[in-house]
């Protein structure tokens, strides 16, 4: 990018070009977006629409933090090699294999004057668009993090665009809370929304029979989230499903769900009879929140006819679900969470708040990590 030069020598200058969605900064190839670009350029100077954060914390997206600490077997330094490496490459985080990165929290260094944004310098946020498309540097090598948690203490910046959604982080939780509510807060706002959809649809044909909502991942982060925005929102029943007699326990205490379930989702059989047992016939709406692949086949098989699957999970093959569906000749609506719904960090926040037991499980995750 061609910068403007700045009277005090910083990074004062502005890019002379610009584009709300980021298009000046695609590197290559020519002509996408920046999400889908394989580098983008992550010069500091910024555009009169752009806003420069200074980055203290990334939280890497689970499916791609999966991935890397299998790939390197567990081993830290491995991984946080591979992450500088990915990060220093591409100008932004997104891993080539699971194509997902994550988000981050940090201070608004400075904004420019056209940015529609309403940051300012000073101001402390997460930014609830993906790394894959966020311009970002790293300065001090990943030199506080050992490679083992999703969540990387950080130095360094990231611009964000016109386009782009940030939160001013509440003065009443730890950053570190925030981030890990935010990096998931579209999943329980689309949640709440199919559900809620399902109850008025059931309420105008008479049809008293409760909504029944299945989570697959129940005691993660954003299942957890989901959980609780699906009673909110009406659901009358609702599972979580969960891999291990551990998690199992952990989401029976938090009392999020009626009944807790344990299954591999990757067995589409397993999945399916955890949750019509559970529920005495297959779900309404079904909720993908696991970060391991393989799960599609299971939940089409755990939800019923007319029903609807909610995929959240960047390791979802939304091919395996689709044809799946077709092979299973399932009546049921698809969505991809694309981890936006208007408010979706307004009530993220408000459930963390509202709700002990899903404020026990990210506590509990977060002292874990």
């Amino acid at each position: 990018m061609r910068a403007l030069a700045g009277a005090s020598g910083g990074w004062t200058g502005e890019v002379a070009v610009t584009s709300p969605v980021g298009l000046h900064r695609v590197v290559e190839p020519a002509g996408v977006l920046p999400q889908a670009a394989w580098r983008l350029d992550a010069d500091p100077a910024i555009a009169p629409n752009e806003v420069r954060i200074r980055v203290e914390r990334l939280n890497l997206d689970a499916a791609s933090f999966r991935q890397l600490s299998e790939k390197h077997g567990g081993d830290g330094e491995k991984v946080r090699a591979e992450v500088l490496e990915i990060i220093s490459t591409r100008g932004k985080m997104q891993n080539p294999v699971t194509g997902s990165g994550g988000m981050l929290i940090g201070t608004v260094d400075e904004a420019g004057r056209r940015s529609p944004l309403g940051l300012r310098p000073g101001d402390r946020v997460a930014t609830l668009v993906s790394l894959t498309l966020t311009p970002l540097t790293i300065t001090d090598g990943l030199a506080r993090w050992d490679g083992r948690s999703e969540q990387v203490p950080c130095d360094g910046y990231a611009i964000l665009f016109a386009r782009s959604i940030a939160a001013v982080l509440p003065a009443d939780l730890h950053p570190e809370l925030s981030l890990a509510v935010l990096d998931v807060c579209g999943a329980p706002a689309l949640t709440a929304r199919v559900v809620a959809e399902h109850v008025a649809r059931r309420e105008r044909a008479g049809d008293v029979r409760p909504v029944t909502v299945a989570v697959i991942g129940g005691a993660g982060k954003s299942g957890s989230l989901s959980l609780a925005a699906a009673r909110r929102a009406g659901a009358g029943r609702t599972v979580g499903v969960v891999p291990v007699a551990a998690e199992r326990d952990a989401l029976a205490a938090a009392g999020l769900a009626s009944e807790v379930a344990l299954a591999d989702a990757r067995d589409p059989v397993a999945l399916s009879t955890a949750v019509t047992s559970a529920l005495g016939a297959p779900a309404d709406v079904t909720v993908v929140c696991v970060d391991v692949p393989g799960c599609e086949h299971g939940a089409v098989l755990a939800t019923a006819d007319g029903g609807t699957v909610i995929f959240f999970s960047m390791a979802t093959s939304f091919a395996a679900a689709a044809l799946g569906a077709e092979g299973l000749a399932a009546d049921v609506t698809m969505l991809v969470g694309n981890g936006y719904v208007p408010g979706h960090a307004e009530l993220a926040l408000e459930l963390l708040r509202g709700e002990p037991g899903v404020r026990a499980l990210f506590e509990a995750r977060l002292a874990a990590d």
